[in-house]
């Protein structure tokens, strides 16, 4: 009974988290052609400037604390309250010590525009930390239904403002304001309605407990922000807003799709796996299949992406945006096994080893950074694709851990994955095969997709995937009930 109810928890978790990931990156993605042929690569080369002040500051905003209290099934109010008042301090200070800093950023690059554009965007902190513990609470108690509708309603809202004001001519304006009002949307509305609210009894002491599993979550996380960024900064200081706004975009679209299966999983893997913590054998078992599953969608949906970049390039934002075409090929080859990385870090923390997440974290940051350092001479894209290999290495780490907590082993995740990444190869050998003599740019593009689409599913149903076969029983039932929660 408990497993037949965990599995159904998972299901719908994982239905709620692809409605939820697939309506935002359907709204990014449409919203998205628009303000790409609107607004110059110089628009987004700026605001792309400011992601590792952004990535740095959200990372001391949210300090491992919302990942410590998932962690501890028995948090009370105390917990929550301690974790909230503290987040909101700082919040706020970061964003103080930012606004004041903010001449300093712009003098760094030499673009005077940043003082303003950043003093606004950096108001993302304070309604990020007003919102951390509203989101640990439904995060712990799978509300994936309700994040999932305020995650859409402000993202609809939130676009649709920014669109308005990029027709209006407000250039780069028009993605700072959008971002605040997503943000500043999603915090207020997750903060109605969460069954928690924060009290006036403001007391630190059960942050002690936390601190030792945390601390470790913060300093690995600001680490991995500067390797994340480096990137932006390096274009940023050494070439031109122009290279960074192409960078930025083949980075966007990869990150869209990534999100997608990331997303659906990140909202069950953690609380889904805390359950089954006392059970090795069957957490294992859990693991695989999510596995299993997050193979079975993220190869021909991420390599798809790469497999028409070109086309979809081309047909949605337009033929200024062709030298994002390379970034956007090898983010998304990369991205393609992202979600074993978001798999395996979950695991580790269900376990209690932040150590050894921030041990995997510093051994694939320096290696990140070594590759960009020695491919730097050679140009951008052989920095990207060294960056793309570190990352990799970084995977066959995580997997090590994992097997130690474990006893998962390298040979059974390539038996789960393997006849995916095969099927999806094949496809694309298909689809390529009989498209390759069409030069309508609509019509390859079409094609390719369908072709793609059709054999793969077609492929997996005669093969008796046992992974289809549960996501079709599961939306023929709740096709007739509703999905319910």
């Amino acid at each position: 009974m408990a497993e037949s109810s965990l599995k159904q928890k998972t299901a719908k978790g994982l239905f709620w988290g692809g409605i939820s990931s697939g309506m935002q990156q359907l709204l990014s993605a449409s919203f998205g052609i628009y303000f790409a042929r609107i607004l110059s690569p110089d628009d987004y080369g700026l605001v792309a400037m400011l992601a590792i002040f952004l990535g740095i500051a959200g990372v001391i905003v949210y300090n491992g604390l919302s990942v410590a209290l998932t962690n501890k099934a028995d948090a009370n109010q105390e917990d929550y309250n301690a974790v909230f008042w503290a987040t909101l301090f700082l919040g706020i200070s970061i964003y103080v010590l930012l606004f004041f800093g903010a001449p300093l950023i712009a003098e760094f690059y030499k673009a005077p525009e940043l003082t303003a554009l950043s003093r606004v965007l950096f108001l993302v902190f304070p309604f990020h930390a007003l919102g951390v513990v509203s989101y640990t609470v439904m995060f712990k108690k799978l509300m994936t239904k309700q994040q999932a509708m305020i995650d859409i309603i402000a993202m609809l809202i939130s676009l649709s403002t920014g669109l308005f004001l990029a027709l209006k001519g407000y250039a780069y304006w028009a993605l700072v304001i959008q971002s605040l009002i997503q943000i500043a949307l999603t915090t207020v509305l997750k903060f109605i309605i969460a069954p928690w609210k924060p009290t006036l009894t403001i007391n630190f002491a059960p942050l002690k407990q936390m601190f030792s599993f945390s601390i470790k979550l913060f300093f690995t996380g600001i680490f991995t922000q500067i390797t994340t960024n480096i990137f932006s900064v390096l274009l940023g200081k050494f070439y031109n807003e122009t290279q960074v706004g192409y960078y930025s975009q083949g980075q966007k679209w990869t990150v869209m799709g990534s999100q997608f299966i990331g997303g659906m999983i990140m909202y069950v893997t953690q609380p889904v796996l805390v359950q089954v913590n006392e059970d090795p054998e069957r957490q294992t078992n859990v693991l695989r299949k999510l596995i299993r599953f997050g193979a079975f969608l993220s190869f021909p949906l991420m390599l798809g992406l790469a497999f028409v970049g070109k086309e979809f390039i081309l047909i949605t934002i337009g033929e200024k945006w062709l030298p994002a075409i390379p970034f956007l090929q090898l983010f998304c080859i990369w991205s393609a096994f992202g979600f074993l990385w978001t798999l395996y870090t979950n695991l580790i923390f269900t376990k209690g080893h932040s150590n050894l997440y921030m041990y995997g974290m510093l051994i694939t940051g320096l290696l990140q950074l070594i590759a960009i350092i020695c491919l730097y001479p050679l140009g951008i894209l052989p920095m990207i694709a060294g960056y793309v290999f570190a990352c990799f290495t970084g995977l066959i780490i995580w997997q090590y851990y994992v097997h130690k907590l474990t006893g998962l082993r390298l040979k059974d995740v390539l038996k789960d994955i393997l006849p995916y990444l095969g099927v999806t190869l094949f496809c694309f050998g298909i689809a390529w095969l009989l498209t390759k003599n069409i030069r309508n740019l609509y019509w390859l593009f079409a094609g390719k997709i369908v072709i793609v689409g059709l054999l793969y599913l077609f492929i997996m149903k005669i093969s008796n995937s046992v992974i289809f076969k549960e996501c079709m029983e599961f939306m023929r039932k709740n096709k007739k009930t509703g999905i319910k929660e």
